[in-house]
């Protein structure tokens, strides 16, 4: 070979290894750029706060034992851990379970409502649940009900779907939800996530589905499964988590029961690394203001989670009282659920800065203070 021909092909070496330098930064760029961009709109910056110096009404003087009410306090600089997975600190998220059954999210109402509380830096997962049936004040719907502006919860986020549309905002049911939420009971929210039925399904089938347990009679009783562990397709998980047999705080414990079994398998070593795949698949069915680099982070940390560190809570179930209300809109008294909501506040409160729920080794009863169940 010449002098000449080494030269000529040092060259054609070197300009093709810049090529591909320039191809790969331009393709992590890129990549830089697709993850940060959230897959749905954000939620409205115009949430009202409680205000730092807000306390219970007198009323919470007959609360369930253990309720406080906090102050602000001075925090000093410490030397903490930095948070997993590249994750903030503290993440809350809506978590919407919306009842209607075909592929689009033009209507439907909010069959199932929690907040997640995201700890990065524990790790720890805590999730409220909300009763749908809490008669509410909903923003922005006055002037399309004919000055009606309390309806059931749910039904906020009905009433913000494109179907509905009672408000103008790109965030449609989940914004008007999160306003609801944070109007009533001082809610915060960072992020949502709203799945309807058929992508619930979908996603459970997807995972290969669910392995679940059932501890006890009532627990038996009350999503119509036997003692003992089961295994559920998504049709099956559907059935479970829609159960309407036990009553609303029953079906509530239902819905926590496939929640952890979803967990359990999502975080399995065979399903970790299909979840970008995953993601991909159901990011045109599932409606959230999550980018892909804040769902591999939450996938992420879903790995490092003990058990012991994932709690579903409800509100103790001596706060509500199962009355009828006269709705306008339906032009009848509907079965609705009345609570003092600056107890609720309180108890918002004091799940957002992490002091409650407490977590429990046992599944609720109806007898219990308050509700808390860890995935085992």
């Amino acid at each position: 070979m010449t002098r000449s021909q080494k030269t000529i092909i040092s060259i054609l070496s070197i300009t093709a290894c810049a090529l591909l330098l320039a191809l790969g930064y331009y393709i992590y760029q890129g990549y830089q750029s697709f993850a940060a961009q959230p897959l749905g709109p954000a939620l409205p910056f115009t949430q009202q706060t409680m205000p730092p110096t807000w306390t219970a009404s007198p009323a919470s003087a007959s609360t369930p034992a253990g309720l406080v009410t906090l102050a602000p306090t001075v925090t000093y600089a410490t030397n903490t851990p930095s948070p997993m997975c590249g994750g903030a600190n503290i993440m809350n998220i809506l978590v919407v379970g919306a009842d209607t059954r075909g592929d689009n999210y033009a209507y439907g109402l909010a069959d199932a409502i929690r907040i997640l509380r995201v700890d990065f830096v524990t790790p720890k997962v805590s999730v409220l649940e909300f009763p749908r049936d809490l008669w509410v004040e909903i923003p922005h719907i006055e002037d399309n009900l004919a000055g009606q502006d309390h309806e059931k919860l749910n039904q906020a986020y009905l009433y913000g779907q494109p179907g509905f549309k009672y408000w103008d905002d790109p965030s449609g049911g989940a914004g008007l939800l999160t306003l609801t939420l944070n109007l009533n009971f001082g809610v915060q929210i960072d992020h949502y996530i709203a799945v309807n039925m058929r992508t619930f399904v979908n996603i459970v089938n997807a995972v290969g589905g669910i392995d679940v347990h059932i501890p006890d009679k009532e627990t038996a009783r009350a999503s119509n499964l036997s003692i003992g562990d089961h295994y559920l397709d998504g049709s099956e998980a559907l059935k479970v988590v829609r159960n309407r047999e036990g009553g609303t705080f029953e079906r509530a414990n239902n819905q926590n029961i496939v929640l952890c079994g979803l967990r359990k398998r999502l975080t399995s070593p065979a399903i970790v690394t299909q979840i970008p795949a995953l993601i991909e698949s159901f990011k045109d069915n599932v409606i959230t203001d999550f980018t892909p680099e804040q769902l591999a982070q939450l996938a992420c940390l879903g790995t490092k989670l003990p058990p012991q560190n994932i709690v579903f809570a409800s509100f103790p179930i001596e706060l509500f009282n199962q009355t009828r209300e006269y709705d306008p809109v339906f032009e009848k008294r509907i079965s609705i659920l009345d609570a003092d909501f600056n107890i609720m506040r309180d108890y918002v409160m004091r799940f957002q800065n992490g002091s409650w729920p407490e977590p429990s080794t046992e599944l609720p009863t109806k007898d219990d203070e308050e509700s808390t169940v860890i995935c085992g």
